[in-house]
């Protein structure tokens, strides 16, 4: 399934927010994340960002697309959003790391190529 314009543009902002995470954790530990605070809330924003237009993706696209964990991606932005007291670092910085990067793979082929 081919994303209209409004999914194209919360997919192209998925990606760009996830391509900006993996910049700010690239070369980086997690022992730098956690004495950067500054590094920690840029990652929280920009995996809040993901969250947010994946929730904006409409269902018959995000149904034809079931590889990609919505519900996942959409509960964490909710936890960042809402629960900002209980986030649990060493998990954020799992997904900064290693989900992050495999998100992107997995939307490179789905932004049309006028947002790419």
């Amino acid at each position: 399934m081919r994303p209209d314009r409004y999914d194209a543009a919360y997919l192209w902002d998925m990606l760009d927010a996830a391509r900006t995470v993996t910049g700010f954790v690239q070369d980086r530990s997690y022992q730098d994340y956690l004495r950067d605070k500054m590094l920690r809330s840029a990652v929280e924003r920009n995996v809040e960002i993901i969250g947010e237009a994946a929730g904006k993706i409409s269902k018959s696209f995000r149904d034809a697309h079931a590889e990609i964990p919505w519900q996942k991606i959409i509960a964490q932005r909710h936890v960042l959003a809402h629960e900002y007291g209980d986030i649990e670092h060493e998990l954020l910085w799992i997904v900064a790391s290693r989900h992050v990067p495999a998100l992107i793979k997995q939307l490179e082929p789905l932004v049309p190529p006028v947002f790419g």
